[in-house]
């Protein structure tokens, strides 16, 4: 993954490429009311779960090997927060990108 996945608008609060393994990421300035999107992309067997706290937001996504398997969430944020977390948590082998953006 050479580049992260493009936001189609707002403001990028969080972002990585290709990284192996799990991570966990501090949103940029908390969280704002309002959209917020969550793109991946994965390449690689195995299976990669995205966490967004506070707001609850939690997916599963499998990735595929020789392919890239994207995927883009969006939640709405009904109040302000002063902190978030995005967590990844991804099989040995799978490399991902992410983009979250308000």
């Amino acid at each position: 993954m050479a580049a992260a996945p493009a936001l189609p608008g707002g403001k990028v609060v969080a972002e990585a490429v290709n990284v192996g393994g799990n991570r966990e990421m501090d949103i940029e300035g908390g969280l704002k009311a309002g959209a917020l999107s969550v793109l991946v992309d994965c390449r690689g067997a195995g299976k990669l779960t995205v966490r967004v706290e506070p707001v609850g937001l939690n997916f599963p996504m499998t990735c595929a090997a020789g392919e890239v398997s994207s995927v883009h969430n969006q939640v709405e944020v009904g109040h302000p927060r002063p902190r978030g977390t995005v967590s990844v948590t991804a099989s040995s082998g799978v490399r991902w990108a992410i983009t979250v953006g308000q």
